[in-house]
């Protein structure tokens, strides 16, 4: 079996020792940067099933690296930080992150939100198999593909994850709180903003095509992707 291999970045060196040994225990592999540069020179040379990224970072700070680690990783990160305003939560799961730690934490439950941070990637790795085929948008799961009129477009993998969800219950309305909970895996907090952020993006992104009217708002309820026939 493949060893999981857990990337965690902070400033603190006691911070980075409580985590490893917690992590570690429970069978982990952990490697340890203390500054946003060194960890995104670990990143860009080996693969990490999933990363906890202080915020408060020497050198490059955490937002930035999340931002530079999402245009080209699907990796899962878990933000660490002693900031808890609503704001830097908003922020921190717009730039790509999946869940959010403030300090001080508990060691216990940071593991406890790894491995089932884990266990959501691994099984939403396991149903992604079959593409999904509209007319003028082809959406492949497994290779993470999205084609407008036969035209590769790049999106941000929580992009790629909210538009694949809705595509994947064609029809079904799904309020804000519902869409936070199956695509970002976190019970809701503080603002929706998140989610109407992504649905902005995607559409922008999906451009004058016929598939910019599959995402349709439901107002005072959510969002649907619906394919007219």
């Amino acid at each position: 079996m493949k060893d999981i291999r857990i990337l965690v970045v902070d400033d603190e060196k006691r911070i980075v020792d409580l985590v490893r040994l917690y992590l570690e225990r429970e069978g982990y592999v952990v490697d340890e940067a203390f500054n946003g540069e060194a960890a995104l020179d670990m990143i860009s040379k080996r693969s990490y099933d999933l990363i906890v990224l202080d915020i408060m970072l020497p050198v490059i700070d955490g937002w930035t690296v999340c931002k530079e680690l999402r245009k080209k990783y699907d990796t899962p990160v878990i933000m660490l930080t002693a900031r808890g305003d609503e704001f830097d939560k908003v922020l921190g799961f717009e730039l790509g992150a999946d869940d959010y730690v403030v300090k001080p934490f508990s060691p216990r439950e940071l593991t406890a939100r790894v491995k089932a941070l884990l266990r959501r990637t691994a099984t939403r790795k396991d149903e992604e198999t079959d593409a999904l085929v509209f007319p003028d948008l082809f959406i492949d799961p497994s290779a993470r593909v999205v084609k407008v009129n036969d035209k590769e477009i790049t999106l941000t993998p929580k992009e790629f994850d909210l538009l694949y969800f809705l595509a994947k219950n064609k029809d079904k309305v799904f309020t804000r709180e519902k869409l936070l909970e199956e695509v970002w895996g976190y019970d809701f907090y503080g603002s929706l903003r998140t989610v109407d952020t992504h649905i902005k993006q995607l559409r922008e992104k999906l451009g004058r095509s016929k598939a910019a009217s599959y995402i349709n708002t439901i107002w005072g309820v959510g969002y649907k992707f619906e394919v007219e026939e």
